[in-house]
């Protein structure tokens, strides 16, 4: 998980919204065109401009320049902070651009300036009742993806429960053997769960993301805490039983909220390339597992989370940009392979993975750059599944 996701609570937010140019600096420029659906977006440092706040409902194109020192991410995101779409590790000096589908209503365009914190935000309108007309193939995409994540979900409390078991247990042997299994469910579909915003936080934060403010020993929970004490602190206490029977209760609320999530193509498309995000934020650096060091079993299930969403829409990106998916298909039979030379025995369906901290320098920097070979044309899908270049 990338480290502090938004978790502003919805009251919160709407006050927010009306103070927001007093007190962030967020703002509209002056020579902003309204009406049209392309938005664009000025990061720096300290300011979060847009060229206009009145969108049409459709598709909407968010065309993002970082002009700040910093890397960011920026987010469009309803006014309960449940995440539309987002573009994450936007290095300075670079641009980016981010198609999503939106309906009529309010909705937040919002920078984080070093990928902290709420962001500083601005309030944005989309009018215009249409709902977008598309390909029949795109509307059972959508459908097929609901049902993947859906499958993940189901597929991962048994597996969690393995863990959360062993933790009540004291057996920190089994409770090391289960814990990579039970987040790959997770990590091929992160995207979906993030979208509610407030689930993150609580089962995959890692030491170093909680808010300012947050206690470390009393707001630090999930997976990674108690990754903690199996590793480093090689203890299970009261308080890591505790904090497994938590772990379960979330995860419920999950699976229960899969089959509600906002999905669309392009969010589809968009979380394909956040995925791709979390391994070069996270896992290729070795962040993420950085105790139990099983970076490389979350690496694959992004990788196959990625995969499937891309599969799903290639028909139809394949029509509007053939070259996109040429190359599309070329880097993920590349990382693949990359992949497939650090499983350890079992056949392709075993998740057992060389130890991260056994994979070298140059080793990670040839998985880095395997990553970015595929981000590239991924950050291309969405506007590909809409019929735009």
């Amino acid at each position: 998980m990338h480290p502090a996701r938004l978790t502003t609570a919805t009251a919160l937010a709407a006050a927010a919204a009306a103070t927001l140019t007093a007190v962030t600096g967020c703002t509209e420029k002056s020579d902003a065109k309204a009406g049209g659906n392309t938005v664009e977006v000025t990061a720096t440092d300290d300011k979060c401009e847009v060229s206009t706040t009145k969108l049409r409902a459709g598709h909407v194109e968010l065309a993002i320049e970082n002009k700040g020192s910093k890397v960011t991410e920026v987010y469009l995101l309803f006014p309960d902070d449940r995440i539309v779409s987002e573009r994450e590790n936007i290095g300075p000096g670079t641009k980016q651009k981010l198609t999503a589908e939106v309906k009529s209503g309010s909705y937040q365009i919002a920078c984080k300036p070093g990928m902290k914190g709420d962001g500083i935000r601005q309030k944005v309108t989309v009018s215009g009742g249409k709902t977008v007309k598309r390909d029949p193939r795109l509307d059972k995409a959508v459908a097929d993806y609901r049902a993947y994540a859906q499958e993940q979900a189901d597929a991962t409390l048994p597996k969690v429960k393995l863990f959360t078991d062993a933790v009540r247990e004291g057996d920190i042997e089994a409770a090391k053997k289960a814990y990579s299994n039970s987040r790959i469910g997770w990590e091929r579909t992160e995207p979906v769960a993030e979208s509610f915003g407030d689930i993150d936080p609580k089962v995959d934060v890692r030491e170093d993301g909680l808010e300012e403010g947050q206690d470390l020993e009393k707001d630090w929970t999930g997976w990674h805490r108690l990754e903690r004490a199996l590793w480093k602190d090689k203890k299970i206490g009261e308080r890591e039983k505790e904090l497994a029977t938590r772990l379960d209760k979330d995860l419920k609320g999950w699976q229960n909220r899969v089959g509600k999530a906002e999905i669309t193509p392009t969010s589809m498309a968009n979380g394909a390339k956040e995925l791709l995000d979390e391994v070069a934020t996270g896992k290729v650096t070795g962040e993420e597992e950085r105790y139990s060091h099983t970076d490389l079993v979350d690496f694959k299930a992004n990788v196959e989370g990625a995969e499937k969403a891309y599969g799903l829409l290639k028909a139809v990106a394949s029509e509007n940009d053939p070259a996109l998916t040429k190359e599309l298909d070329k880097q993920f039979a590349a990382l693949d392979k990359l992949l497939e030379t650090y499983r350890r025995g079992g056949g392709k369906d075993s998740y057992t993975y060389t130890s991260y901290d056994k994979v070298g320098k140059a080793d990670r920097k040839e998985l880095q750059d395997g990553v970015n070979a595929l981000a590239e044309p991924l950050s291309k899908l969405a506007a590909a599944v809409v019929g735009s270049k």
